[in-house]
């Protein structure tokens, strides 16, 4: 019992002789926040928050447009073909004019050209609708732009960061973790924040257009049953 206690005594008389010569071992290691590992990225970090910025604004914008214009509009053509069938094109008119979707548009432009050749108002409602679609893909492509730039920015982090560690490492003519920790930081961080931006940017980017690619299904499916009115017998 004596040993186990005297054993225990120049253990702890060890590490007290340990901790006065090395100082540094009996403070913790300073905590490091998200934000501060951010900025260790450099300059690099700068294009690439623009870049994030702007993905999340465009995205929100778009998603709030096309989210308008996929509003329920299952009884809009059960209405037009009740006006239709009963003679009644101003009350048909107005009720497109009220309904301001990028569906009531293209009908609107239909319903103008009543009377012509249906190629006419073939041609009429098509071309109005390519105008919608575009409005609804307008900046939807600068996603797929940010989705590429992105990691390319990242590895240029990438190339700054081993720059700056063989600079280092030439000024002071040694390789230690000191000398080279700033250029790793620059190295990982950036390349990292591009990987992460361009994947988000490309999922949104695909979220945006398979939105689109259902308002102009269910456009293309309205435009043909509103064709298919005006060639019903006695129209």
């Amino acid at each position: 019992m004596i040993n186990l206690l005297l054993t225990i005594q120049d253990t702890a008389q060890a590490l007290q002789d340990t901790t006065a010569a090395n100082p540094n071992l009996s403070q913790p290691a300073p905590e490091l926040h998200f934000i501060d590992l951010l900025f260790k990225g450099g300059w690099v970090m700068i294009p690439l928050a623009f870049l994030a910025f702007l993905a999340l604004i465009i995205f929100v914008e778009r998603y709030l447009t096309i989210k308008k214009a996929t509003k329920d509009e299952s009884n809009l053509m059960v209405q037009i073909r009740s006006y239709i069938q009963t003679g009644n094109l101003d009350g048909a008119m107005s009720l497109l004019r009220n309904n301001n979707s990028p569906l009531s548009r293209m009908l609107q432009k239909g319903l103008k050209r009543i009377g012509r050749p249906i190629k006419d108002i073939e041609g009429a409602i098509e071309n109005v609708g390519k105008l919608e679609v575009s409005k609804l893909e307008k900046n939807i492509s600068i996603l797929g732009i940010v989705a590429g730039i992105a990691p390319m920015l990242g590895f240029v982090g990438t190339i700054v960061g081993v720059i700056t560690i063989f600079h280092q490492v030439s000024i002071k003519g040694a390789i230690e973790i000191g000398t080279i920790s700033g250029g790793l930081y620059t190295k990982m961080i950036t390349s990292a924040t591009g990987l992460i931006i361009g994947i988000i940017a490309y999922v949104l980017y695909h979220i945006l257009n398979i939105m689109v690619e259902k308002i102009i299904l269910k456009m293309e499916t309205d435009a043909i049953d509103f064709i298919d009115l005006l060639e019903e017998p006695g129209k």
